[in-house]
């Protein structure tokens, strides 16, 4: 069966609602009449794809969205989702490859948009050692992997900022999708017992809040990045980062053997 498609007018007033618009505020920016817009929501108008399409951008819709949203104009949805090893995709999972593969020896990985690991370069694999097993098994979520008590959890030496900082990032990304696969994530890992006043805490001078995990080497201390594509049109690398951890001390550089 197929999902039941919500009529777009309905979809834009949640979308403006989320992003705490008023009919003019968005009306404003898109260059278009307050009617016109009343007029789209209620249905009493039927927009043209090009409209639809402005709408979304100036709404901030992920591409997986605006096929929802042009679907509900009666359009056909115009960004293909492909899996990664899809021959179309080529050249991105060569990019992709090639930064994990350049991050070395420090770790780096690829996610989806729900946190699971799509790939991950060799440095990853050794911090991951003495995780429950039933943590490892795909697909393996990252955030869950960091914050369960069987997962890396005991070994964060800052667990309650770094758990703060996720938790954060989560809370965002859920609220800008409005996914509920995101919303049910943060319930669970929220849910986890709460790390306050355990480990560690950086000065409030830090730059970033690192990672600093208990590893055979040592504690290693990290610095985190997002990377993501800047002109996607495929809903897959939409919904793809890479996170990479750069040494935030002299300490971690001289413990995986950089000088």
């Amino acid at each position: 069966m197929q999902p039941q498609v919500r009529p777009l007018g309905e979809q834009i007033k949640h979308w403006r609602q989320q992003r705490r618009l008023s009919q003019m505020d968005l009306a404003l920016e898109a260059e278009i009449s307050t009617r016109h817009l009343s007029f789209i929501e209620t249905g009493r108008a039927q927009p043209s794809r090009e409209m639809v399409l402005l709408l979304a951008e100036h709404l901030e819709v992920p591409l997986r969205e605006r096929n929802a949203m042009l679907l509900g104009a009666g359009h056909a949805p115009i960004y293909a989702e492909r899996p990664l090893d899809d021959p179309e995709l080529a050249a991105a999972r060569r990019a992709i490859e090639l930064v994990l593969k350049g991050h070395e020896p420090f770790p780096a990985l690829a996610i989806d948009r729900h946190w699971n690991m799509v790939t991950a370069n060799a440095a990853v694999a050794p911090l991951l050692e003495g995780v429950a097993a039933h943590l490892l098994q795909g697909p393996v979520n990252v955030l869950r992997l960091s914050l369960h008590p069987d997962g890396l959890a005991p070994r964060i030496r800052n667990l309650g900022e770094w758990r703060a900082h996720l938790l954060e990032r989560l809370r965002r990304q859920a609220w800008l999708t409005s996914d509920p696969a995101l919303a049910a994530l943060l319930a669970e890992l929220s849910a986890y017992p709460s790390a306050e006043g355990t480990g560690d805490r950086d000065t409030l001078d830090s730059v970033a809040v690192p990672l600093r995990l208990d590893t055979p080497l040592g504690e290693l201390s990290f610095l985190s990045t997002t990377t993501i594509f800047g002109t996607p049109r495929d809903v897959t690398l939409d919904e793809l980062a890479i996170e990479a951890f750069f040494p935030a001390d002299e300490a971690t550089m001289a413990r995986l053997g950089v000088r």
